[in-house]
């Protein structure tokens, strides 16, 4: 065992190594990729290597000039994806991630998030890169919130929201929902009537796009949308705007039927249509362990 895991770093100490020359740099790239898993000190490996972090950044910006026209091909956006699952691997690590957030890394990411195009070259660069943002967010850390609310996170992943594929609307809503879950999110989005309608007419369109679409509705991706609600439904401002704007298929039995073996979501719904004064409709879904807000919760 010792001498595979010596085997191992002495591969990644030359795939490192490789990084540094832009001509052996994508093979390099490629293999260190696939290591992420299985080395789990790579992180800071990368970090504290001589040349390796300047080198994915040499890859993230040397594809800015085909974002716009876009340009971008398959390979072009492979290669930058490995580079990006490498930052991802940074922002995960606990020895890492302050010092990523320190270096204002997620900011070279954003252009990716910015762009328009629907192709899959696009579309894998922009649930890649909200990957990192996804693993910055993981673990609950107010220090990862305020440094993503100083910079224009909310409505990038907004954008995305609206027009990504269900599984990068699903990474954006998750965001969404742990900055929400810390209590700077929250006070962030309901400080003002314009952020929050920004959050919630977002939120109320996936919910009609998941009412529309052919096959059943994404359960996870309504899950993370109706968690968004109920931790909105928390702030009293917020609670009462959501009495007049929360989507009425929310409601509706026949729409929420593709929950019925999700409890935990059922619960959330529940408490959600409590919360805002639809109790009929709670008591309708079933779900145990609801609670009448108390006049605390709704101070």
């Amino acid at each position: 065992m010792a001498a595979s895991t010596l085997g191992d770093a002495q591969q990644v100490e030359s795939f490192v190594h490789q990084l540094i020359n832009p001509a052996t740099r994508e093979n390099a790239l490629l293999e260190l990729s696939k290591k992420r898993e299985n080395f789990p000190e790579l992180a800071p490996y990368l970090w504290h290597s001589f040349g390796a972090i300047a080198a994915l950044l040499q890859e993230i910006v040397a594809i800015y000039p085909l974002l716009s026209p876009p340009s971008l091909t398959a390979h072009a956006s492979n290669r930058v994806c490995n580079a990006l699952a490498l930052l991802q691997c940074v922002a995960s690590h606990n020895e890492t991630r302050a010092l990523f957030l320190q270096a204002h890394i997620p900011l070279f990411l954003y252009p990716f998030l910015q762009t328009m195009s629907k192709t899959r070259p696009f579309e894998y660069l922009r649930l890649t890169s909200l990957g990192v943002i996804g693993a910055l967010v993981k673990v609950d850390d107010t220090d990862v919130i305020n440094f993503l609310l100083s910079t224009e996170i909310i409505p990038l992943c907004l954008r995305t929201m609206e027009i990504g594929t269900e599984l990068s609307k699903t990474v954006a809503t998750f965001i969404v929902q742990k900055i929400l879950l810390d209590d700077v999110g929250l006070n962030y989005i309901c400080a003002t009537a314009e952020r929050f309608f920004a959050v919630g007419a977002v939120l109320g369109n996936m919910v009609v796009a998941q009412a529309q679409m052919v096959d059943q509705p994404s359960q996870r991706l309504l899950k993370h949308i109706i968690r968004c609600y109920l931790r909105l439904s928390d702030n009293p401002r917020a609670r009462e705007a959501l009495r007049s704007c929360l989507p009425e298929l929310l409601r509706n039995t026949q729409f929420t039927a593709c929950l019925k073996n999700d409890d935990t979501t059922r619960r959330w719904l529940a408490q959600l249509l409590m919360n805002v004064g639809f109790s009929d409709s709670a008591a309708a879904l079933g779900a145990p362990d609801v609670v009448q807000p108390s006049p605390v919760m709704g101070a």
